[in-house]
């Protein structure tokens, strides 16, 4: 067994790269504390006394008890009355039905142009995508930017959103309970778009816009006239550009995809 030793600064920093993909970023103690030991205390007699400034301000909000179990019609009912993207967005900043923004930075709505007629749909929001408020902003996102100019597009052509508009804690697959809550407002935003062409990015958007619980290597270039919402268009599935930075092999198949895209887009004179 080999001894303890002080780590240097590369494997300290890879340690503490290896807690944030992890989702954990925030210490709160020096030393591991064993829950189940601790016994609940016994109800006081005596009012606690008031918390001083101080502490109230470094409280942490809890969770709204709504948010442990949102109501998919409350959400119905709100994405419905967004009579625009501006008026959507809003609506989304107030809404405390999903828990998963109380553990986000921000809201991550939308980047591109929303009068552009391709849309493109990916999972969730990342680290980055968290921090800044856009979709697709990290290296899968630089990677996604380079795909769309090989066919011509860039962010200024096309409008860009997630299934999920908040980052899951340690970027884990949304739950289906989670993907139920937010689902009324992702069809909402793509009414108020009305693309005329759709591309999804990943297993979780693909299975969501075309409603199957088939496979993203299965589906992947196979287009399909879909309803999102009461819209209908027409729909191609492709791999997410993270898969393709951890499958370089994979990106022929993309560019397959993206050749398909640049079709269609020829074929309604969007070229």
């Amino acid at each position: 067994m080999s001894q303890d030793r002080s780590l240097d600064n590369a494997e300290l920093l890879a340690v503490l790269d290896w807690y944030q993909s992890a989702g954990v970023d925030l210490a709160v103690g020096e030393a591991p504390v064993d829950r189940f030991a601790q016994i609940a205390p016994a109800p006081q007699a005596i009012a606690p006394r008031p918390a001083q400034p101080s502490q109230t301000a470094a409280a942490a909000a809890p969770v709204p008890a709504a948010a442990l179990g949102g109501d998919p019609s409350e959400a119905r009912q709100l994405a419905a009355s967004a009579q625009s993207l501006e008026q959507l967005r809003g609506i989304l900043d107030g809404y405390n039905g999903c828990g998963l923004k109380f553990r986000a930075t921000q809201l991550v709505f939308a980047d591109g142009n929303p009068e552009a007629k391709i849309m493109l749909i990916g999972e969730a929001p990342g680290a980055e995508e968290d921090r800044q408020g856009k979709p697709f902003v990290g290296r899968s996102g630089q990677l996604l930017d380079r795909m769309l100019a090989a066919i011509g597009l860039d962010r200024s052509k096309v409008y860009i959103v997630n299934t999920v508009p908040w980052r899951p804690p340690g970027n884990r697959t949304p739950t289906p309970e989670e993907m139920e809550l937010c689902l009324p407002f992702l069809n909402r935003q793509v009414e108020l778009v009305a693309p005329s062409l759709v591309m999804t990015l990943g297993g979780p958007a693909m299975q969501t816009v075309f409603k199957t619980t088939n496979g993203i290597i299965k589906m992947r270039g196979k287009w399909q006239r879909v309803a999102i919402g009461g819209h209908e268009v027409d729909a191609v599935p492709t791999l997410h550009p993270a898969y393709l930075l951890r499958n370089p092999a994979a990106k022929q198949q993309a560019w397959r995809d993206l050749l398909g895209l640049k079709v269609k887009m020829a074929e309604l004179g969007l070229g």
